[in-house]
């Protein structure tokens, strides 16, 4: 029945566990989001014009969602590439290069500390903000925002109804992560979280709620993923790693299937229920029909 609903499950215990979870577990971009970021405002400062052909360069190097939006905002703007050496990247906060001598930040706030009111008016928005800088001088702002899918909505309400706390974990900071929350009504938010920190985070979460289930879609997630009794991944445009270490996969990326998975347990555990009591009933029967 999961199958053919589009959820590959591995194994008959997550059936069993995931009708148990008190406490629901999201990843926010691509999980609660679409995952498909669109570049909103570039805005140049201190003179310097290259903000976007600098930060387009050290990101064509990355994968990340963010560095894709920046990438094809720089395609659609006919931004040239240009050649990067020494290129690091610097996990959950940005990344690094030399670009012709001269050494660039792409990244958060994490990683370039600046308090412009600019950056503080840009995150009130809800929107994700990228810093980029030259040596210690931050020369740009580039501001990016994510669509919220629809069935977040409708899976949020109807996982309160089932009296299941919802948790958003997330490496933005507060004030885009709260937005966020507030929109969706979602109970609580931890931001401003590296990889490493989701996983403490779930660490956490189990001590506090007893069982938790996680979805998620990439790398980064792939251990709090492990550490959650039932881990969801995002089939779709999940990442290889997050689908192999998660123990359900959502083939079509629908966020709905995940109350679906619910019921679908609390059914499968009935029917196993009334087997049980069936096969008690008719063989007690028997040993009595044999006095």
């Amino acid at each position: 029945s999961a199958s053919r609903h589009g959820v590959l499950i591995k194994g008959r215990i997550y059936v069993e566990e995931i009708r148990n979870v008190k406490a629901l577990v999201f990843d926010k971009t691509g999980t609660l989001t679409e995952g498909k970021l669109e570049v909103t405002d570039v805005i140049a400062l201190n003179g310097n014009t290259e903000v976007l052909e600098i930060a387009a360069s050290l990101e064509s190097k990355s994968k990340h969602p963010i560095a894709q939006a920046i990438v094809r905002k720089a395609e659609e703007n006919k931004v040239r590439i240009k050649n990067i050496s020494q290129f690091e990247s610097i996990a959950g906060k940005g990344l690094r290069g030399e670009i012709n001598g001269s050494v660039f930040y792409v990244g958060n706030r994490e990683l370039i500390r600046d308090g412009s009111p600019v950056v503080e008016k840009l995150e009130r928005e809800g929107k994700t903000v990228i810093l980029v800088a030259k040596e210690n001088q931050v020369i740009g702002v580039i501001a990016l925002r994510d669509k919220i899918r629809k069935e977040s909505f409708e899976l949020i309400r109807k996982l309160k109804k089932r009296n299941i706390r919802t948790i958003m974990l997330t490496g933005d900071n507060h004030r885009v992560a709260e937005a966020i929350a507030k929109e969706l009504g979602i109970d609580e938010f931890y931001a401003n979280l590296l990889p490493e920190d989701k996983s403490e985070k779930i660490e956490m979460l189990l001590e506090k709620y007893g069982h938790v289930a996680m979805v998620g879609d990439g790398v980064n997630d792939a251990p709090a993923l492990a550490k959650a009794h039932v881990g969801i991944a995002m089939g779709a445009i999940g990442s290889d790693v997050a689908i192999e270490t998660a123990d359900i996969a959502l083939m079509q990326d629908d966020l709905s299937k995940v109350d679906y998975l619910i019921a679908l347990s609390n059914k499968t555990m009935s029917v196993v229920n009334q087997n049980v009591l069936a096969s008690i009933l008719i063989k007690g029967s028997f040993a009595i029909l044999t006095f």
